[in-house]
């Protein structure tokens, strides 16, 4: 069963045919939210709205641990991510759709494992490669089916938030290596991984990240929505070719 996450700009999917709405506990506390159940093409889905059905939860306070976990214990085993993003470099601009290959961890504090405490071992996961290359395989070739242009790997640095980034914070993550800059990426990629779910990120560049482009001097954030709304109405129909074919 497929999971999708939304982000900032998708608190549902309208395509989805809803069957039911369930709240799920977790040792670790309660997700954002009711898990909806139902149907897309030939997929069985399972959608959450990573910060609440009513954008409430701040990034470093998502309950990453408990959206994981009860997307797997409902069943799941793949989990597309659907989130906005800032554009470091001067060809990813407003609106393109960018699938993530790599990321860079900045955040700190946050709960990031489950095998912490006591009473669990040490346990390493091989994070050399942080999304799943079968599942971004799949949104590549239901992109290419309907001619959508998704650009096909960047590196996502994770950051703290809630507060955008400095000029001078950007340049440094252009140095580092990084093309996208997020804020929820982590730990809820690795957490996916030690859960042994496949998870691949779909991304949306809602503005140049700050000191680029039209952010040169600060970053619009009353033009936002608008560019997601029209970006996210893209990401939808790729995800319902995804859905469309044969696994």
């Amino acid at each position: 069963m497929l999971a999708i996450i939304g982000g900032s700009g998708l608190t549902q999917l309208s395509s989805l045919e809803v069957g039911r709405r369930k709240v799920v506990r977790t040792p670790y506390g309660d997700p954002s939210g009711a898990l909806t159940f139902g149907r897309i093409g030939r997929c069985d889905v399972v959608f959450l709205a990573r910060h609440g059905y009513g954008h409430t939860i701040v990034p470093h306070e998502v309950n990453y641990r408990a959206n994981v976990w009860a997307l797997r214990q409902e069943g799941v085993d793949s989990i597309i991510s659907v989130a906005s993003v800032g554009g470091i470099r001067n060809d990813i601009w407003p609106g393109t759709l960018v699938l993530p290959h790599q990321i860079i961890d900045y955040t700190w504090g946050r709960p990031s494992t489950f095998f912490e405490g006591p009473d669990q071992p040490v346990h390493h996961i091989d994070f050399t490669e942080p999304y799943s290359r079968a599942l971004r395989e799949r949104i590549l070739n239901a992109a290419g089916a309907i001619g959508e242009r998704i650009m096909d790997s960047g590196v996502y640095a994770a950051t703290q938030g809630p507060r955008l980034e400095t000029a001078a914070e950007i340049t440094r993550l252009e140095r580092d290596g990084a093309d996208l800059v997020g804020m929820t990426g982590m730990p809820e990629a690795a957490l996916a991984r030690e859960l042994g779910l496949e998870y691949a990120a779909i991304t949306v560049v809602a503005n140049y990240a700050a000191g680029r482009g039209d952010s040169e001097r600060a970053i619009a954030l009353d033009k936002i929505q608008m560019i997601l709304d029209e970006a996210l109405g893209r990401v939808r129909k790729i995800i319902e070719k995804l859905c469309e074919q044969k696994q």
